[in-house]
């Protein structure tokens, strides 16, 4: 028989993942705009960004011995139960109590915190349930779900905000990681404790720790990826707050015009995507492919708040096309890497770098917001990603072809 990528499991994983992911682009989209139309404040926007980054770099240091050590699936299906109710329970909240932005930050730190469980327990589970040989594929598809979620519900998203309001989109999120969790717990895998007879203590979960860190250590190739990361997604995460200001006071833009501007980075997330499931790159040309993706990707964020609308929605859907590709071939490349017995130490590790370097970086371009135009900023920090990636990526790009281009 031909392998396929589409058996029962993974095709369970990619329509819980889609149940999941429809929630949370409407439910994020309204509070975006909740908070920033509540407050007035970019610095307030990004302080709930690095409210959210706290637990995932707390829980994975913690938690990601034990998780490595246990079976991931009910992890994975308890967290979106919990997330599930929690949702319901806040839109409930808002339909009787006004918004208040320090209840806000609290149920923010809660959510993140059952989310950094949820999401180890997904990256960890997930390279388990693509058929051996087909990761560049599986990731692709990953990778293509999302674009398809996003281009489809943000426009709907804007429309909702307006109509029925936030309260009743977090109840729609609640029900959806609902669905999800019930998905979720139909997937058929065989998870073994690694505990044997012993009971999990400090003594162990330290000695797992320095297991994974000595590999990382001699890992130059990883820890180049991961610092480049670090820094690239960082800004990413504080220019989302950026945009959004952008949008809600620049004379002749709205939110509507927002929602239309991320569709289209989806809708070329989604093509990009469908290019990587469908045209393999040769191993020894991964890492220069993605290389010089990263250099026109950062023009592209240098350049876009400078441009008319319509060339604003090109710019993007270029963006999208170019960033699945790079991203997609990475988290197969880095994935495939990775031990499966360390896999969720490691990720871990990238959890918590990226975690501290976004929660720093996202104040900083918040609070450069508030005192700098909103296009000089996204220009500034965009011409230093890529200086950065010169300096980190190209230099160190013998040790980073070698993760690139294992099979």
């Amino acid at each position: 028989m031909k392998p396929t990528l589409w058996t029962r499991n993974f095709t369970l994983i990619i329509l819980a993942t889609a149940m999941g992911s429809i929630g949370g682009i409407a439910g994020t989209f309204a509070l975006s705009f909740l908070v920033f139309d509540e407050t007035g404040s970019t610095l307030a926007s990004t302080l709930v960004v690095s409210i959210q980054l706290i637990p995932y770099f707390i829980i994975p240091l913690v938690f990601s011995p034990l998780m490595d050590r246990l079976p991931r699936k009910p992890f994975l299906v308890g967290g979106d139960i919990i997330n599930g109710v929690l949702y319901l329970l806040a839109g409930i909240y808002l339909m009787k109590f006004d918004f208040t932005y320090t209840g806000y930050l609290g149920f923010s730190l809660l959510i993140s915190s059952l989310s950094a469980f949820d999401q180890m327990a997904y990256n960890s589970i997930y390279p388990r349930l693509i058929p051996k040989g087909m990761e560049d594929k599986g990731y692709s598809v990953s990778s293509m779900l999302y674009p398809i979620m996003r281009m489809t519900v943000m426009p709907l998203a804007a429309v909702l905000f307006e109509t029925i309001g936030v309260a009743w989109m977090l109840v729609l999120q609640g029900c959806m990681s609902l669905l999800a969790a019930a998905i979720e717990s139909h997937i058929r895998i065989v998870e073994s404790s690694l505990m044997g007879n012993s009971r999990f203590s400090f003594k162990m979960w330290w000695s797992d720790i320095c297991e994974a860190a000595r590999y990382i250590k001699q890992e130059k190739g990883l820890r180049t990826i991961y610092s480049y990361l670090a820094v690239a997604n960082g800004l990413q995460e504080g220019y989302a707050p950026l945009l959004v200001a952008f949008f809600r006071t620049f004379p002749g833009y709205t939110a509507a015009m927002y929602s239309f501007v991320n569709a289209v980075q989806f809708a070329g997330r989604l093509v990009g995507a469908i290019c990587r499931y469908s045209i393999p790159v040769p191993p020894k040309k991964r890492f220069k492919f993605t290389f010089w993706i990263y250099q026109i990707y950062q023009t592209m964020d240098i350049t876009v708040l400078w441009l008319p609308y319509p060339l604003m929605l090109i710019n993007r859907c270029a963006y999208g096309f170019l960033g699945v590709n790079s991203a997609t071939m990475r988290r197969a490349a880095v994935q495939r890497y990775i031990p499966d017995h360390l896999r969720t130490r490691v990720n871990a590790f990238e959890s918590i770098l990226l975690t501290a370097t976004g929660s720093i970086l996202s104040l900083t371009i918040g609070a450069m917001g508030e005192i700098m135009d909103y296009r000089m900023c996204m220009t500034f920090f965009g011409a230093a990603v890529m200086v950065l990636s010169w300096l980190v990526m190209w230099r160190n790009r013998s040790h980073v072809s070698a993760v690139y281009e294992k099979e």
